[in-house]
């Protein structure tokens, strides 16, 4: 008789393995990650989109002139293309983006990580200063900020002034996770194996705290590009001779009426920059949060 077989067992499931099982079979995550590497490789690679120079050949006697030939978005008050202005523009804004949503993220998840696992004075010392920070609008202490350094500003400042006052909302979300992990068997059980508490902070209760906090890191990454646009438009944030959508919608607007495009073309870049990033994080956190009635 033919002996039984017995087929191997799978990859065993995880977290992350059902979240991108999820995500990959939902066509809105696609549309949404196709555009924002379309506009990554924008920012990183500019001259494989635009072979004109943005501010070369700006020539006044285009002055808000409409698309021509080469030039599919038409020209700016100067006479520079809109086109070649967005495509270099994105550069700049997902550069704000990603170092303010890089400081949030280490602050937040020190604040939060060690809050939510030693507990005691640390909790209420760290938490208070989260509630402190977190009745502060980040956008308004941004302001403040470059009020006072505007002779200074550039895209590190920027980028710090907004990332500064942003990370108490990821603080009290990992702070709230990581009280709910540290109470789970294989954390009990680490601690009765006599692992240290900095392994079992780093290697067990961090990283299975962290997927609703990659939810908030992702709106916290839209939310600094909307912070430099309004910082820009506001005449507060980056230098008028750098390159921003920001700084772009702020120069058009006073040509809203003349000429539209100048101002229409870099607010839908910059809107639908922001929106793939709202609709990734949502995606996401069906995929992530049971409870959300994501489909297995």
């Amino acid at each position: 008789m033919p002996r039984d077989v017995i087929a191997p067992a799978g990859r065993p499931s995880t977290v992350w393995r059902d979240a991108w099982h999820d995500m990959r079979r939902r066509p809105v995550f696609w549309v949404a990650a196709t555009l924002l590497l379309l506009v990554v490789v924008m920012a990183v690679s500019p001259g494989l989109f635009a072979h004109v120079a943005p501010n070369d050949g700006c020539r006044l006697g285009d002055s808000n002139g409409d698309p021509t030939v080469g030039h599919p978005l038409g020209f700016t008050k100067q006479g520079c293309d809109v086109y070649a202005r967005i495509v270099h523009g994105a550069g700049t804004s997902l550069t704000v983006g990603v170092v303010a949503t890089a400081v949030t993220a280490a602050v937040g998840t020190l604040f939060g990580a060690c809050a939510g696992f030693f507990g005691g004075w640390a909790d209420a010392v760290l938490s208070r200063l989260g509630d402190i920070a977190f009745s502060i609008p980040s956008v308004l202490a941004a302001v403040v900020v470059m009020s006072v350094l505007a002779s200074s500003a550039n895209v590190w400042v920027v980028s710090l002034a907004i990332g500064t006052f942003a990370w108490p909302v990821t603080a009290r979300v990992l702070r709230a996770e990581t009280l709910r992990v540290k109470t789970a068997e294989y954390v009990l059980a680490a601690e009765a194996l006599g692992s240290s508490r900095r392994r079992i902070l780093l290697g067990h209760v961090l990283p299975n705290a962290l997927p609703p906090v990659l939810v908030v890191i992702t709106q916290s990454f839209a939310g600094a590009i909307v912070a430099e646009a309004t910082l820009s438009f506001l005449g507060i944030g980056l230098p008028s001779d750098v390159m921003s959508w920001g700084n772009d919608i702020g120069q058009a607007q006073r040509d809203l009426r003349t000429a539209p495009h100048t101002l229409v073309f870099p607010s839908l870049a910059l809107s639908s920059t922001v929106l793939s990033l709202v609709v990734l994080g949502e995606v996401i956190r069906d995929a992530l949060d049971p409870r959300a009635g994501a489909p297995r």
